[in-house]
């Protein structure tokens, strides 16, 4: 499903659901909780009914014999949860409007409950009869029959991306602002592509719904069908501070079998997986410059004093800025081989006072491997330019940095927004294979670029693969990493331009360059051009005064006939 296709769905969605505001008068934070419930059941059914003829199959093929299951055991394995008949978005979807149909809702999810007691009371099953409408069965069947409109694409996360979409209308519905929830998938996924999670425990501390376990799970699957079917071993662990996205957030992660545990909690208070030294991998898009951090509750922590709490003399009871505080928690959340990704506001780069002194002392402590300058307009509602903060605790360069500015590497989806492609999300994280030495994924990926051209069905297709060759093989023809002007640099600390030298910025562009075309002509031949073009625009002078004089004389001989 393309983006705008994705698009049109999320808003014909949202006009559906929006009724229950215009049929009942119930504010946005009443009326997105059943909303969102259906919703999921949706998917739920979706899911399930991928595997269904598999676990019917065995089912039948096990009963009877010594080692017969139950069938909600099969699903189990297979799927990671077992609907019952009257649990599935298809039975629902049947029901006459005589039928009860928040009573029907509320037995679906007591469904789910009985198989899964992990989500007693996460589900809103109680949510439909409190719509207190006299045409309540009329807008539940309506918006059944719309939500079964929701594709089932598996490669991509439409559950995610239409409950955030929701969300954040519901905000705006509210006065409040929206779009804080979602981090871009094509940002994600090249987070991901550049972590290479494996085995091992993932945090990410402001989880939302769940987003960015999801990506990790599809990184996962696709890893598995490379590795001959042998699954990756992650564990997921969120914290998220607003009830009701938590249960979003165990919701998705229901439905796209991670494993894990979803805390509600407020990540700069509390600690409740006990992070510091902790984690295989941390990923996360934290909220940007929060200023109103209490200095006294955070001050103590072990997780925020390894390198340092940023504090502004004048405010002594509040920290300056939380960006800092978010940096630390990643940092020190790493386990010896421990590796991390944040979504940073490019302001951190290059902050002064005592996030420079924290961020010097990261810088020494060669924990940072990687930063990457975004594209402005990546986010639908945030519109502040934002950099990617790579850790790597083992890496063996502890006083170099690979920085990448790919600020010009982007695709436009309409006017305001724009995103990675397949091809460019690969095309940059090839960079930092050739970095650590793989030359091998380089000449693979080109091989895959070779074969998606010989196959292409159309001429354009064959020139796009063909320009992604070119584009590979003319920074790095050799199949090695080398630093390309504006496009990536290796920094080390000392030397001149260093990090040292740059004071302790990180900030891309000080160290990438820019390009300057060159137009291929010599000093001698530039200067004969200079000289061809100004005697040009000299002859072209004198035509035009020539040109002036004999308009004028001409308008004067007719002023002269008419008089």
């Amino acid at each position: 499903m393309d983006r705008e296709a994705l698009n049109q769905l999320k808003k014909q969605l949202w006009e559906v659901a929006d009724e229950l505001r215009a049929n009942t008068g119930l504010k946005a934070s009443a009326y997105s909780t059943p909303v969102l419930g259906l919703i999921f059941l949706k998917f739920a059914d979706a899911k399930y009914a991928q595997y269904e003829d598999e676990i019917n199959q065995e089912f039948e093929a096990l009963k009877g014999g010594r080692r017969e299951k139950k069938i909600e055991e099969i699903a189990i394995e297979k799927c990671g949860f077992y609907l019952p008949e009257h649990s599935r978005y298809t039975y629902l979807l049947n029901l006459s409007e005589e039928e009860n149909i928040a009573s029907k809702i509320k037995e679906a999810m007591e469904g789910i409950e009985q198989y899964s007691p992990e989500f007693v009371d996460v589900l809103p099953k109680d949510s439909y009869h409190d719509l207190s409408t006299e045409d309540n069965n009329k807008i539940l069947n309506r918006l059944l029959r719309n939500f079964n409109d929701i594709p089932v694409d598996t490669e991509h996360d439409i559950f995610g991306e239409v409950y955030e979409y929701f969300l954040g209308e519901f905000a705006l519905a509210e006065g409040q602002g929206g779009g804080e929830f979602y981090t871009p998938r094509s940002v994600v996924r090249y987070m991901v592509e550049v972590l290479q999670p494996s085995e091992g425990k993932i945090l990410d501390p402001a989880c939302g719904s769940g987003g960015m376990f999801v990506q990790v799970a599809n990184y996962a699957q696709a890893h598995k069908k490379k590795n001959g079917g042998t699954p990756l071993n992650l564990r997921a662990y969120g914290v998220e501070r607003t009830g009701e996205t938590v249960k979003l957030a165990k919701m998705n992660l229901f439905l796209n079998n991670i494993r894990g545990e979803i805390t509600e909690a407020n990540s700069y208070y509390a600690d409740p997986y006990n992070s510091v030294g902790n984690f295989d991998y941390v990923l996360a898009n934290p909220p940007f410059n929060v200023d109103n951090v209490e200095l006294d509750l955070v001050k103590d922590q072990e997780r925020f004093n390894k390198y340092g709490v940023p504090q502004t003399k004048g405010k002594k009871s509040k920290v300056p800025n939380a960006n800092y505080l978010w940096i630390n928690q990643f940092a020190t959340a790493l386990n010896e081989n421990g590796r991390a990704s944040l979504v940073m506001a490019n302001s951190a780069s290059d902050a002064g006072h005592s996030e420079k002194e924290i961020r010097k002392a990261l810088i020494e402590d060669g924990i940072v491997s990687q930063m990457v300058a975004l594209p402005s307009n990546m986010f639908s509602t945030v519109t502040l330019p934002a950099t990617l903060w790579f850790f790597d605790r083992n890496k063996p360069n502890k006083d170099e940095i690979l920085f990448i500015d790919a600020r010009n590497i982007f695709t436009q989806v309409d006017r305001a927004l724009r995103k990675f492609s397949d091809e460019q999300i690969k095309n940059l994280a090839i960079i930092n294979r050739l970095y650590e030495g793989d030359s091998d994924s380089f000449f693979a990926l080109i091989k895959e670029y070779e074969e998606a051209r010989d196959n292409a069905e159309t001429e354009a297709d064959e020139k796009y693969f063909q320009k992604q060759i070119d584009w590979l093989l003319e920074r790095f023809p050799d199949g090695k990493y080398q630093d390309v002007i504006g496009l990536c640099k290796v920094a080390t600390l000392q030397g001149e331009d260093g990090i040292i030298e740059q004071d302790y910025s990180l900030n891309p562009g000080r160290y990438v360059g820019v390009v300057i075309e060159d137009d291929g002509m010599t000093a001698e031949q530039f200067k004969e051009k200079l000289f061809g073009l100004n005697e040009e625009f000299k002859q072209l002078n004198e035509e035009a005064k020539e040109l002036e004089k004999q308009i004028e004389e001409n308008l004067d001989s007719l002023v002269i006939e008419y008089e």
